[in-house]
């Protein structure tokens, strides 16, 4: 199963997500892309993943174009925006999705106010693709 996650800048949401999605089944091939992607992933990001046991360090942002020609059983859009300018995918994309979060890198306040937001984030998202995985990815036992 190949799935593409899709986001504006490739460093927040769509990077835990894909973490989140490999520790539930290592099978799964799964990749995440940016619309316009940022120079790094958010090292909150970073922090909150581990914090649950998913290390997403080694990641990078990266470009949507490079994915364009590729087969693809899910698309899945992240924000909004992203939402809103996914290109046009030359290769087969069985089923786009569109599964949104706010983006925790817009969060302003003290430190603790911003980890907190990250960490809803976070926890919004292994929520949603917990979901999705058992509603469409889990092997069902016959």
């Amino acid at each position: 199963m190949k799935i593409l996650i899709l986001c504006t800048g490739n460093s927040c949401r769509s990077q835990m997500a894909e973490g989140v999605l490999k520790s539930f089944d290592s099978n799964l091939e799964v990749y995440s892309a940016g619309t316009n992607p940022s120079g790094k992933i958010h090292p909150k990001a970073v922090q909150v993943m581990k914090e649950a046991g998913v290390d997403i360090g080694a990641g990078y942002p990266k470009n949507v174009d490079q994915f364009l020609d590729r087969s693809f059983d899910y698309v899945i859009t992240v924000c909004d925006t992203a939402r809103e300018t996914c290109p046009v995918f030359l290769g087969e994309v069985k089923q786009q999705l569109h599964i949104g979060f706010k983006d925790p890198a817009e969060a302003s306040g003290s430190e603790e106010n911003i980890l907190m937001v990250f960490r809803e984030v976070r926890d919004q998202i292994k929520e949603q693709f917990s979901q999705f995985y058992r509603e469409n990815l889990q092997q069902k036992e016959v």
